[in-house]
């Protein structure tokens, strides 16, 4: 018998760079102070990442999809007003257009200095941001059954938020280049199909009980249960520039948790796929975002994506309707429109040349666009 139905709470983190003003530059080595002054702000909703010329959020637990936005709003206004007393802007972007990663400095803290020191060179390039979304649910089983359902939707949400198409001043030809990165790490990627909850905890104890791992906060899988909330957390996502964009695909995904909850309850559930095949819909994520289709592996042939997307859509429209998000959710169609900040920054980039600015203003044009997105609907 099924347990009560979930909350479906919801938290947001999101992990920003941080450039001159004037250079649009990451700020390797910014004010020792400046944290402080956040947290005077924000409290425990700050914290240090990886690089100096990072810093990261995180909502507080929100009972629904207008909580979160409020709570993000405050936080990235809050951020982006402390900064500025510094001549120091923040952009939701998971690279930074031209800014090089020897360049930058580790923050002076006992798990980075870990991680740097195991994973050496493939840590220290870790100039990338991410935004991780909370999915409340308060069933450990439930959780595993559920993550291994979600992972065929998690493709989908990553070409939704591309914001990384460019590395060390060069356009990739990626529009996600952040997972290129990423996945040189152990322990990334797709999440790996489990039967129970205690059958996931079986692998995770055999690492710890290796050494390999303190705790499965080590574990960085594109979708995880989280050791610290009980909660489902998606990682696959590059962070959001535009605030719109990272709300809208926080709603969808609580939906499409909700969907998969509803169809169990119904004795139904969705189709588990391969790795193989779902890995082929992750990379076409990362190479074209939305602009080539995805596969669908029921019909086994590339299908536009706005198709797909018109699918999920009208799949959680009943658990949209329930979760009062139907606005949020409908907004998703809005990034297929005007594109995801990778497509704006690829725009803004042609726009400069063919004005007649040198790559270099051009990539600069790039940051202006990145900090003025990043501070809109705020």
């Amino acid at each position: 018998m099924l347990r009560k139905e979930p909350e479906f709470t919801l938290g947001v983190e999101e992990e920003y760079l941080l450039v001159d003003k004037k250079t649009r530059g990451l700020v390797a080595d910014p004010p020792e102070s400046l944290l402080g002054e956040c947290e005077e702000v924000l409290g425990g909703q700050v914290t240090t990442e990886l690089l100096r010329s990072q810093i990261e959020v995180g909502t507080k637990v929100c009972r629904n999809i207008k909580e979160a936005r409020e709570d993000l709003a405050k936080l990235r206004k809050s951020i982006i007003e402390v900064t500025g007393r510094h001549g120091i802007a923040p952009i939701a972007a998971s690279t930074h257009p031209f800014s090089r990663w020897s360049d930058q400095k580790h923050t002076q803290k006992d798990r980075y200095e870990s991680l740097t020191s195991e994973m050496q060179g493939a840590a220290r390039r870790l100039v990338i941001c991410g935004m991780h979304v909370h999915v409340g649910i308060n069933d450990d089983p439930l959780r595993i059954d559920l993550l291994n359902q979600a992972v065929y939707f998690l493709p989908h949400l990553l070409a939704l938020s591309c914001s990384s198409p460019y590395w060390n001043g060069n356009d990739t030809g990626l529009k996600s280049y952040r997972l290129t990165v990423f996945d040189a790490l152990p322990r990334t990627g797709l999440p790996e199909k489990f039967q129970s909850f205690n059958e996931y905890q079986r692998h995770v104890d055999i690492l710890i009980n290796a050494g390999v791992i303190e705790d499965s906060t080590k574990i960085w899988w594109d979708m995880r249960p989280s050791r610290k909330f009980p909660t489902l957390e998606a990682r696959i996502m590059d962070v959001c520039t535009r605030m719109d964009d990272a709300i809208a695909l926080a709603a969808l995904l609580v939906c499409i948790m909700r969907m998969l909850y509803r169809l169990r309850t119904r004795n139904q559930r969705w189709r588990t796929y391969s790795r193989m095949l779902i890995n082929e819909n992750r990379w076409r994520a990362m190479r074209y975002s939305f602009n080539e289709g995805l596969i669908d592996f029921a019909r086994g042939t590339i299908i536009p994506f706005d198709q797909l997307l018109d699918e999920i859509l009208e799949l959680t429209y009943e658990d949209a309707r329930a979760l009062d998000c139907e606005a949020e959710v409908a907004s998703v169609r809005d990034i297929l429109s005007r594109g995801t900040s990778a497509h704006r920054q690829l725009k803004a980039h042609e726009l400069a040349i063919a004005s007649g600015k040198t790559d270099e203003e051009a990539l600069k044009a790039v940051v202006d666009t990145l900090i003025s997105d990043t501070a809109g609907a705020i």
